[in-house]
Protein backbone atom coordinates (compact mmCIF):
# COMPACT_ATOMS: atom_id res chain seq x y z
CA UNK A 1 0.00 0.00 0.00
CA UNK A 2 2.73 2.21 0.49
CA UNK A 3 4.68 1.87 -2.61
CA UNK A 4 1.65 2.48 -4.39
CA UNK A 5 1.11 5.50 -2.78
CA UNK A 6 4.71 6.51 -3.29
CA UNK A 7 3.89 5.87 -7.11
CA UNK A 8 1.10 7.73 -7.67
CA UNK A 9 2.44 11.54 -5.78
CA UNK A 10 5.80 10.61 -7.91
CA UNK A 11 3.98 10.89 -10.84
CA UNK A 12 1.70 13.37 -9.87
CA UNK A 13 4.82 15.41 -9.14
CA UNK A 14 6.63 14.58 -12.58
CA UNK A 15 3.03 15.54 -14.14
CA UNK A 16 3.46 18.79 -12.82
CA UNK A 17 7.47 19.53 -13.68
CA UNK A 18 6.86 18.39 -17.47
CA UNK A 19 6.16 22.13 -18.14
CA UNK A 20 9.54 22.81 -17.14
CA UNK A 21 10.57 20.54 -20.64
CA UNK A 22 10.26 21.56 -24.06
CA UNK A 23 8.37 18.79 -26.40
CA UNK A 24 10.84 16.29 -27.07
CA UNK A 25 13.15 17.04 -23.99
CA UNK A 26 15.11 14.63 -22.27
CA UNK A 27 14.03 14.41 -18.34
CA UNK A 28 16.29 13.69 -15.58
CA UNK A 29 17.55 10.14 -15.48
CA UNK A 30 16.18 7.57 -13.18
CA UNK A 31 19.08 8.39 -11.06
CA UNK A 32 18.82 11.10 -10.54
CA UNK A 33 14.96 11.33 -10.21
CA UNK A 34 15.31 8.92 -7.19
CA UNK A 35 18.16 10.68 -5.67
CA UNK A 36 15.91 13.95 -5.62
CA UNK A 37 13.01 12.41 -4.58
CA UNK A 38 14.16 10.25 -2.03
CA UNK A 39 11.99 6.83 -3.51
CA UNK A 40 13.14 3.77 -5.08
CA UNK A 41 14.26 2.94 -8.62
CA UNK A 42 11.08 0.74 -9.03
CA UNK A 43 8.57 3.97 -7.82
CA UNK A 44 10.66 5.86 -10.42
CA UNK A 45 10.23 3.16 -12.48
CA UNK A 46 6.56 2.77 -12.16
CA UNK A 47 5.76 6.08 -11.97
CA UNK A 48 7.45 6.83 -15.57
CA UNK A 49 5.36 4.01 -17.03
CA UNK A 50 2.42 5.55 -15.84
CA UNK A 51 2.82 9.04 -17.77
CA UNK A 52 4.07 7.00 -20.77
CA UNK A 53 0.84 5.23 -20.42
CA UNK A 54 -1.08 8.57 -20.64
CA UNK A 55 1.06 9.65 -23.53
CA UNK A 56 2.66 12.25 -21.23
CA UNK A 57 6.14 10.97 -21.94
CA UNK A 58 8.03 8.73 -24.13
CA UNK A 59 10.79 6.21 -23.04
CA UNK A 60 13.58 4.81 -25.51
CA UNK A 61 15.62 2.57 -24.23
CA UNK A 62 19.41 3.27 -23.38
CA UNK A 63 18.29 6.89 -24.24
CA UNK A 64 16.22 7.59 -20.88
CA UNK A 65 12.84 9.16 -21.03
CA UNK A 66 11.56 12.54 -22.70
CA UNK A 67 8.87 14.75 -23.01
CA UNK A 68 6.16 13.45 -25.29
CA UNK A 69 5.34 15.77 -28.40
CA UNK A 70 1.78 17.01 -28.64
CA UNK A 71 -0.47 14.78 -30.73
CA UNK A 72 -1.90 16.97 -33.58
CA UNK A 73 -4.56 13.99 -34.49
CA UNK A 74 -6.70 13.74 -31.34
CA UNK A 75 -9.77 12.33 -33.24
CA UNK A 76 -13.31 14.80 -31.94
CA UNK A 77 -15.22 12.69 -29.24
CA UNK A 78 -17.80 10.76 -30.31
CA UNK A 79 -21.60 10.42 -29.22
CA UNK A 80 -22.12 7.78 -27.48
CA UNK A 81 -25.83 8.56 -26.23
CA UNK A 82 -27.60 6.33 -28.50
CA UNK A 83 -26.67 3.28 -26.22
CA UNK A 84 -29.21 4.84 -23.38
CA UNK A 85 -31.42 4.00 -25.49
CA UNK A 86 -29.91 0.69 -26.88
CA UNK A 87 -29.49 -0.37 -23.16
CA UNK A 88 -32.50 0.45 -21.74
CA UNK A 89 -34.47 -1.36 -24.89
CA UNK A 90 -32.69 -4.77 -23.82
CA UNK A 91 -33.91 -4.49 -19.94
CA UNK A 92 -37.26 -3.96 -21.12
CA UNK A 93 -37.61 -7.61 -22.22
CA UNK A 94 -36.10 -9.36 -19.23
CA UNK A 95 -37.58 -10.80 -16.48
CA UNK A 96 -35.24 -9.70 -14.51
CA UNK A 97 -33.11 -6.34 -15.35
CA UNK A 98 -28.96 -7.07 -15.45
CA UNK A 99 -27.62 -3.82 -14.51
CA UNK A 100 -25.72 -3.75 -11.97
CA UNK A 101 -25.00 -1.86 -8.90
CA UNK A 102 -20.86 -2.98 -8.37
CA UNK A 103 -20.38 -0.42 -5.76
CA UNK A 104 -20.46 -2.97 -2.46
CA UNK A 105 -17.79 -4.75 -4.62
CA UNK A 106 -15.86 -1.53 -5.95
CA UNK A 107 -15.37 -0.74 -1.95
CA UNK A 108 -13.12 -3.47 -0.89
CA UNK A 109 -11.41 -2.98 -4.20
CA UNK A 110 -10.61 0.18 -5.02
CA UNK A 111 -7.19 1.12 -2.83
CA UNK A 112 -8.12 4.84 -0.62
CA UNK A 113 -5.97 7.81 -1.05
CA UNK A 114 -2.56 8.23 0.59
CA UNK A 115 -2.87 8.76 4.57
CA UNK A 116 -6.64 6.96 4.62
CA UNK A 117 -6.89 4.10 7.43
CA UNK A 118 -8.39 1.21 5.23
CA UNK A 119 -10.86 -0.27 7.46
CA UNK A 120 -13.23 -1.20 4.20
CA UNK A 121 -10.64 -3.83 2.39
CA UNK A 122 -11.33 -7.31 1.40
CA UNK A 123 -7.40 -8.61 1.41
CA UNK A 124 -4.67 -9.11 3.94
CA UNK A 125 -2.37 -6.06 3.86
CA UNK A 126 1.06 -6.97 2.41
CA UNK A 127 2.50 -7.42 5.47
CA UNK A 128 -0.06 -10.55 6.20
CA UNK A 129 1.01 -12.30 2.72
CA UNK A 130 3.53 -14.57 2.05
CA UNK A 131 5.18 -12.80 -0.75
CA UNK A 132 8.45 -14.11 -0.72
CA UNK A 133 6.89 -17.63 -0.61
CA UNK A 134 4.78 -16.94 -3.44
CA UNK A 135 7.47 -15.69 -5.94
CA UNK A 136 9.54 -18.61 -4.51
CA UNK A 137 6.92 -20.86 -5.34
CA UNK A 138 5.70 -18.67 -8.84
CA UNK A 139 9.48 -19.30 -9.83
CA UNK A 140 9.92 -23.20 -8.99
CA UNK A 141 5.80 -23.77 -11.30
CA UNK A 142 7.36 -21.62 -13.37
CA UNK A 143 10.20 -24.37 -14.29
CA UNK A 144 8.29 -26.92 -14.24
CA UNK A 145 8.40 -29.13 -17.34
CA UNK A 146 5.32 -28.54 -19.27
CA UNK A 147 4.15 -25.62 -16.69
CA UNK A 148 3.44 -22.89 -19.80
CA UNK A 149 1.93 -24.95 -21.79
CA UNK A 150 -1.99 -25.62 -22.43
CA UNK A 151 -3.34 -27.28 -18.78
CA UNK A 152 -5.72 -29.99 -18.48
CA UNK A 153 -9.21 -27.75 -18.48
CA UNK A 154 -10.31 -28.71 -15.73
CA UNK A 155 -7.22 -28.21 -13.24
CA UNK A 156 -4.14 -30.08 -12.67
CA UNK A 157 -4.37 -33.42 -11.36
CA UNK A 158 -2.35 -32.68 -7.85
CA UNK A 159 -4.09 -29.42 -7.48
CA UNK A 160 -7.50 -30.57 -7.83
CA UNK A 161 -6.25 -33.44 -5.15
CA UNK A 162 -4.81 -31.34 -2.79
CA UNK A 163 -8.52 -29.43 -2.35
CA UNK A 164 -10.34 -32.28 -2.81
CA UNK A 165 -8.76 -33.27 0.42
CA UNK A 166 -9.36 -30.05 2.20
CA UNK A 167 -13.29 -30.94 1.40
CA UNK A 168 -13.23 -34.24 2.69
CA UNK A 169 -12.53 -37.76 2.51
CA UNK A 170 -15.49 -38.73 0.76
CA UNK A 171 -14.72 -36.02 -2.56
CA UNK A 172 -12.36 -37.25 -5.16
CA UNK A 173 -10.15 -35.19 -7.47
CA UNK A 174 -12.83 -36.39 -10.11
CA UNK A 175 -15.50 -34.03 -8.54
CA UNK A 176 -12.84 -30.64 -8.44
CA UNK A 177 -12.65 -28.04 -11.25
CA UNK A 178 -10.07 -25.77 -10.67
CA UNK A 179 -11.43 -22.10 -11.09
CA UNK A 180 -10.09 -18.92 -11.87
CA UNK A 181 -10.73 -17.67 -7.62
CA UNK A 182 -14.09 -17.60 -5.89
CA UNK A 183 -15.92 -15.13 -7.77
CA UNK A 184 -15.42 -16.95 -11.26
CA UNK A 185 -16.80 -20.28 -9.04
CA UNK A 186 -19.98 -18.75 -8.05
CA UNK A 187 -20.61 -17.23 -11.32
CA UNK A 188 -19.86 -20.57 -13.03
CA UNK A 189 -22.39 -22.12 -10.44
CA UNK A 190 -24.89 -19.77 -10.75
CA UNK A 191 -25.45 -19.19 -14.39
CA UNK A 192 -25.64 -23.39 -13.93
CA UNK A 193 -28.03 -23.81 -11.55
CA UNK A 194 -30.90 -21.07 -12.25
CA UNK A 195 -32.28 -20.03 -15.02
CA UNK A 196 -32.47 -15.96 -15.86
CA UNK A 197 -35.08 -14.72 -13.85
CA UNK A 198 -35.52 -17.36 -11.58
CA UNK A 199 -35.20 -17.10 -7.53
CA UNK A 200 -31.92 -17.36 -5.69
CA UNK A 201 -32.23 -17.71 -1.90
CA UNK A 202 -29.21 -15.80 -0.09
CA UNK A 203 -28.71 -15.20 3.04
CA UNK A 204 -29.26 -11.89 5.00
CA UNK A 205 -27.67 -9.92 4.90
CA UNK A 206 -24.62 -11.75 2.38
CA UNK A 207 -21.34 -10.96 0.35
CA UNK A 208 -22.55 -7.91 -2.45
CA UNK A 209 -20.08 -9.66 -4.80
CA UNK A 210 -22.57 -12.43 -4.89
CA UNK A 211 -25.71 -10.23 -5.31
CA UNK A 212 -23.61 -8.42 -8.03
CA UNK A 213 -23.40 -12.06 -9.62
CA UNK A 214 -26.67 -12.93 -9.44
CA UNK A 215 -28.34 -10.19 -10.71
CA UNK A 216 -25.64 -9.41 -13.59
CA UNK A 217 -27.01 -13.40 -14.63
CA UNK A 218 -31.02 -12.08 -14.30
CA UNK A 219 -31.27 -14.17 -11.37
CA UNK A 220 -33.95 -12.57 -8.36
CA UNK A 221 -31.86 -12.65 -5.09
CA UNK A 222 -34.65 -13.57 -2.22
CA UNK A 223 -33.49 -12.74 1.37
CA UNK A 224 -33.49 -15.42 4.38
CA UNK A 225 -32.83 -14.01 7.56
CA UNK A 226 -30.15 -15.33 9.32
CA UNK A 227 -28.92 -15.08 13.72
CA UNK A 228 -25.91 -13.01 13.42
CA UNK A 229 -23.98 -15.86 15.87
CA UNK A 230 -25.30 -19.21 14.09
CA UNK A 231 -26.47 -18.72 10.66
CA UNK A 232 -29.19 -18.84 8.70
CA UNK A 233 -32.65 -19.76 10.78
CA UNK A 234 -33.30 -23.42 8.87
CA UNK A 235 -37.29 -22.57 9.30
CA UNK A 236 -37.25 -19.53 7.83
CA UNK A 237 -35.44 -21.36 4.90
CA UNK A 238 -37.63 -23.86 4.28
CA UNK A 239 -40.61 -21.23 4.48
CA UNK A 240 -38.28 -19.48 1.89
CA UNK A 241 -38.38 -22.34 -0.57
CA UNK A 242 -41.77 -22.94 0.05
CA UNK A 243 -42.67 -19.46 -0.77
CA UNK A 244 -41.08 -19.23 -3.86
CA UNK A 245 -39.80 -22.19 -5.32
CA UNK A 246 -36.26 -21.61 -5.69
CA UNK A 247 -33.62 -24.41 -6.70
CA UNK A 248 -30.69 -22.70 -5.39
CA UNK A 249 -29.92 -21.28 -1.74
CA UNK A 250 -26.43 -19.51 -1.34
CA UNK A 251 -24.75 -20.53 2.06
CA UNK A 252 -21.04 -19.17 3.75
CA UNK A 253 -21.56 -21.32 7.04
CA UNK A 254 -18.36 -20.31 8.38
CA UNK A 255 -17.41 -17.21 9.30
CA UNK A 256 -20.24 -15.96 7.26
CA UNK A 257 -19.63 -12.58 5.03
CA UNK A 258 -20.28 -9.95 6.76
CA UNK A 259 -21.75 -11.44 10.68
CA UNK A 260 -18.80 -13.95 11.10
CA UNK A 261 -21.63 -16.58 12.13
CA UNK A 262 -20.86 -20.28 11.84
CA UNK A 263 -24.00 -22.33 10.84
CA UNK A 264 -25.07 -24.00 14.76
CA UNK A 265 -23.97 -27.90 14.39
CA UNK A 266 -28.20 -29.07 14.36
CA UNK A 267 -28.48 -26.23 11.60
CA UNK A 268 -25.94 -27.97 9.42
CA UNK A 269 -28.10 -31.27 9.06
CA UNK A 270 -31.30 -29.14 8.76
CA UNK A 271 -30.11 -27.36 5.37
CA UNK A 272 -29.43 -30.27 3.96
CA UNK A 273 -32.62 -31.45 4.62
CA UNK A 274 -34.43 -28.53 3.77
CA UNK A 275 -32.97 -28.23 0.21
CA UNK A 276 -32.89 -31.65 -0.83
CA UNK A 277 -36.79 -32.21 0.37
CA UNK A 278 -36.60 -28.73 -1.98
CA UNK A 279 -35.21 -30.54 -4.69
CA UNK A 280 -32.63 -27.40 -4.68
CA UNK A 281 -28.82 -26.74 -4.67
CA UNK A 282 -26.75 -25.33 -1.38
CA UNK A 283 -24.08 -23.38 -3.02
CA UNK A 284 -21.47 -23.59 -0.30
CA UNK A 285 -18.91 -20.37 -0.40
CA UNK A 286 -16.52 -21.31 1.98
CA UNK A 287 -14.01 -18.55 1.34
CA UNK A 288 -12.71 -17.89 4.91
CA UNK A 289 -11.76 -21.51 6.54
CA UNK A 290 -8.25 -20.62 5.93
CA UNK A 291 -8.67 -17.17 7.79
CA UNK A 292 -9.22 -19.46 11.64
CA UNK A 293 -8.46 -17.06 14.57
CA UNK A 294 -5.93 -18.76 17.08
CA UNK A 295 -8.74 -19.39 19.40
CA UNK A 296 -11.40 -20.43 17.40
CA UNK A 297 -10.85 -24.13 18.23
CA UNK A 298 -12.14 -27.47 15.51
CA UNK A 299 -13.57 -26.56 12.56
CA UNK A 300 -16.72 -27.72 11.69
CA UNK A 301 -16.42 -29.83 7.96
CA UNK A 302 -17.74 -28.25 5.19
CA UNK A 303 -20.99 -28.99 4.25
CA UNK A 304 -20.13 -30.54 1.00
CA UNK A 305 -18.08 -33.62 3.40
CA UNK A 306 -21.41 -34.44 4.76
CA UNK A 307 -23.37 -34.94 1.14
CA UNK A 308 -23.68 -37.67 -0.38
CA UNK A 309 -26.82 -37.12 -2.86
CA UNK A 310 -24.95 -33.86 -4.52
CA UNK A 311 -26.74 -31.05 -2.58
CA UNK A 312 -24.20 -28.95 -2.54
CA UNK A 313 -21.74 -26.94 -4.62
CA UNK A 314 -19.03 -26.59 -3.14
CA UNK A 315 -16.39 -23.23 -3.76
CA UNK A 316 -13.35 -22.63 -1.68
CA UNK A 317 -10.49 -19.88 -2.67
CA UNK A 318 -6.55 -19.66 -2.10
CA UNK A 319 -6.96 -16.03 -2.77
CA UNK A 320 -7.69 -14.24 0.33
CA UNK A 321 -5.55 -16.09 3.03
CA UNK A 322 -2.67 -15.17 0.23
CA UNK A 323 -3.04 -12.42 -2.18
CA UNK A 324 -5.37 -10.72 -4.40
CA UNK A 325 -3.74 -11.76 -7.41
CA UNK A 326 -3.27 -15.46 -6.46
CA UNK A 327 -6.33 -16.15 -8.38
CA UNK A 328 -7.19 -19.81 -8.19
CA UNK A 329 -10.16 -21.63 -6.33
CA UNK A 330 -11.77 -25.46 -6.60
CA UNK A 331 -15.44 -25.84 -7.55
CA UNK A 332 -16.54 -29.19 -6.61
CA UNK A 333 -19.48 -31.27 -7.18
CA UNK A 334 -20.48 -34.66 -7.70
CA UNK A 335 -23.85 -35.93 -10.17
CA UNK A 336 -24.74 -34.77 -13.55
CA UNK A 337 -24.33 -31.12 -12.29
CA UNK A 338 -20.68 -31.50 -12.60
CA UNK A 339 -21.21 -31.73 -16.46
CA UNK A 340 -22.58 -28.36 -16.48
CA UNK A 341 -20.37 -26.76 -14.53
CA UNK A 342 -17.55 -28.21 -16.55
CA UNK A 343 -19.14 -27.15 -19.49
CA UNK A 344 -20.05 -23.57 -18.55
CA UNK A 345 -16.70 -23.07 -17.18
CA UNK A 346 -14.70 -23.91 -20.00
CA UNK A 347 -16.84 -21.88 -22.22
CA UNK A 348 -16.39 -18.75 -19.91
CA UNK A 349 -12.81 -19.29 -19.24
CA UNK A 350 -11.04 -22.23 -21.38
CA UNK A 351 -8.77 -22.69 -18.13
CA UNK A 352 -6.69 -21.14 -14.97
CA UNK A 353 -3.54 -20.34 -16.37
CA UNK A 354 -0.62 -23.29 -15.81
CA UNK A 355 1.99 -21.41 -14.21
CA UNK A 356 -0.64 -19.89 -11.71
CA UNK A 357 -1.65 -23.48 -10.87
CA UNK A 358 1.64 -24.58 -10.45
CA UNK A 359 2.48 -21.87 -8.29
CA UNK A 360 -0.66 -22.51 -6.12
CA UNK A 361 0.29 -26.25 -5.79
CA UNK A 362 4.29 -25.43 -4.94
CA UNK A 363 2.97 -23.05 -2.35
CA UNK A 364 0.44 -25.18 -0.44
CA UNK A 365 2.98 -28.20 -0.52
CA UNK A 366 6.15 -25.75 0.77
CA UNK A 367 7.26 -25.82 4.66
CA UNK A 368 6.07 -22.17 4.83
CA UNK A 369 2.82 -22.70 3.95
CA UNK A 370 1.98 -23.85 7.28
CA UNK A 371 4.24 -21.40 9.12
CA UNK A 372 1.51 -18.82 7.10
CA UNK A 373 -1.09 -19.88 8.03
CA UNK A 374 -0.02 -20.03 11.56
CA UNK A 375 1.08 -16.23 12.00
CA UNK A 376 -2.34 -15.18 9.99
CA UNK A 377 -4.25 -17.02 12.87
CA UNK A 378 -2.04 -15.22 15.30
CA UNK A 379 -2.05 -11.89 13.75
CA UNK A 380 -5.94 -11.90 12.69
CA UNK A 381 -6.75 -12.61 16.61
CA UNK A 382 -4.59 -9.76 18.04
CA UNK A 383 -6.15 -6.97 15.38
CA UNK A 384 -9.54 -8.51 16.22
CA UNK A 385 -9.60 -8.15 19.92
CA UNK A 386 -7.94 -4.86 19.43
CA UNK A 387 -10.42 -3.38 17.26
CA UNK A 388 -13.18 -4.86 18.98
CA UNK A 389 -11.89 -3.70 22.48
CA UNK A 390 -11.30 0.32 20.59
CA UNK A 391 -15.07 0.07 19.23
CA UNK A 392 -16.48 -0.91 22.89
CA UNK A 393 -14.09 1.64 24.49
CA UNK A 394 -14.49 4.53 22.40
CA UNK A 395 -17.28 3.99 20.20
CA UNK A 396 -20.12 2.37 22.19
CA UNK A 397 -22.57 3.69 20.68
CA UNK A 398 -22.03 1.02 17.53
CA UNK A 399 -23.27 -2.58 18.60
CA UNK A 400 -21.41 -6.03 18.11
CA UNK A 401 -23.73 -8.20 17.88
CA UNK A 402 -21.32 -11.33 17.37
CA UNK A 403 -17.10 -11.29 17.77
CA UNK A 404 -16.38 -13.80 15.61
CA UNK A 405 -13.48 -16.53 15.75
CA UNK A 406 -12.59 -16.18 12.16
CA UNK A 407 -12.54 -14.15 8.86
CA UNK A 408 -11.02 -10.74 8.73
CA UNK A 409 -13.97 -8.35 9.91
CA UNK A 410 -16.33 -7.23 12.59
CA UNK A 411 -19.69 -6.31 11.62
CA UNK A 412 -21.07 -3.13 13.53
CA UNK A 413 -24.88 -2.12 13.89
CA UNK A 414 -25.00 1.46 13.79
CA UNK A 415 -27.75 3.48 16.26
CA UNK A 416 -31.37 3.47 14.78
CA UNK A 417 -32.01 6.61 12.71
CA UNK A 418 -28.28 6.56 11.85
CA UNK A 419 -27.54 7.92 8.32
CA UNK A 420 -25.81 5.45 7.01
CA UNK A 421 -24.15 7.19 3.91
CA UNK A 422 -23.55 10.28 5.78
CA UNK A 423 -21.78 8.43 8.36
CA UNK A 424 -19.61 6.86 5.44
CA UNK A 425 -18.85 10.04 3.95
CA UNK A 426 -17.62 11.78 7.06
CA UNK A 427 -15.56 8.93 8.13
CA UNK A 428 -13.34 9.33 4.52
CA UNK A 429 -13.90 12.82 5.62
CA UNK A 430 -11.86 11.87 8.69
CA UNK A 431 -9.23 9.66 6.97
CA UNK A 432 -10.62 6.23 7.48
CA UNK A 433 -12.68 4.20 4.51
CA UNK A 434 -15.48 2.20 5.60
CA UNK A 435 -17.79 -0.24 4.11
CA UNK A 436 -21.57 0.59 4.29
CA UNK A 437 -24.36 -2.01 5.20
CA UNK A 438 -26.51 -0.83 2.44
CA UNK A 439 -24.71 -3.26 -0.26
CA UNK A 440 -25.02 -6.36 2.02
CA UNK A 441 -28.90 -6.30 1.86
CA UNK A 442 -30.87 -7.45 -1.34
CA UNK A 443 -33.95 -6.04 0.47
CA UNK A 444 -34.49 -2.81 2.87
CA UNK A 445 -32.28 -3.14 5.96
CA UNK A 446 -33.51 -3.68 9.23
CA UNK A 447 -30.46 -1.06 10.52
CA UNK A 448 -27.63 0.85 9.28
CA UNK A 449 -24.68 -1.07 9.55
CA UNK A 450 -20.75 -0.98 9.06
CA UNK A 451 -18.42 -3.41 8.34
CA UNK A 452 -14.88 -2.83 9.62
CA UNK A 453 -11.78 -5.12 8.29
CA UNK A 454 -9.03 -5.25 10.78
CA UNK A 455 -6.95 -7.03 7.58
CA UNK A 456 -6.06 -4.57 5.38
CA UNK A 457 -4.58 -2.36 7.80
CA UNK A 458 -0.70 -2.09 8.91
CA UNK A 459 -1.10 -3.54 12.17
CA UNK A 460 -3.42 -2.40 15.77
CA UNK A 461 -1.25 0.72 16.11
CA UNK A 462 -3.57 1.78 12.41
CA UNK A 463 -6.83 -0.11 13.88
CA UNK A 464 -6.48 2.04 17.08
CA UNK A 465 -5.76 5.61 15.00
CA UNK A 466 -8.74 4.74 12.48
CA UNK A 467 -11.22 4.02 15.38
CA UNK A 468 -10.26 7.47 16.52
CA UNK A 469 -10.98 8.96 13.41
CA UNK A 470 -13.90 7.09 13.39
CA UNK A 471 -14.98 8.70 16.76
CA UNK A 472 -14.75 12.36 14.89
CA UNK A 473 -16.88 11.14 12.16
CA UNK A 474 -19.53 9.83 14.62
CA UNK A 475 -19.25 12.75 16.77
CA UNK A 476 -20.37 15.21 13.45
CA UNK A 477 -22.80 13.05 12.58
CA UNK A 478 -24.57 11.52 15.46
CA UNK A 479 -23.92 14.68 17.76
Amino acid sequence: MQQRSSVAELASILKRELNRYSPGEKLPSSRALVERHRVSPVTVSRALAQLTAEGLVVTRPGAGAFRARPRADTPAPGDTSWQEVALSADGATEVVPRAVDASGVLVTLAAPASGVVEFNGGYLHPSLQPEQAMAAALARGGRRPGAWGRPPTDGLPELRAWFARGIGPGVTAAEVLVTAGGQSALTTALRALAPPGAPVLVESPTYPGMLAIARASGLRPVPVPADPAQGVRPELLAAAFRATAARVFVTQPLFQNPTGAVLAPEGRAEVLRIARAAGAFVIEDDFARRLVHADAGPLPAPLAADDPDGVVVHVHSLTKVTSPSLRVAALAARGPVLERLRAIHVVDNFFVPGPLQEAALELVGAPAWKRHLRAVAAELTTRRDTMAAALRLHLPELSLPHIPSGGYHLWARLPDGTDEAALVSAALRAGVAVAPGRPYFSAEPPAGHLRLSFAGVAGPAEIAEGVRRLRTACDEILG
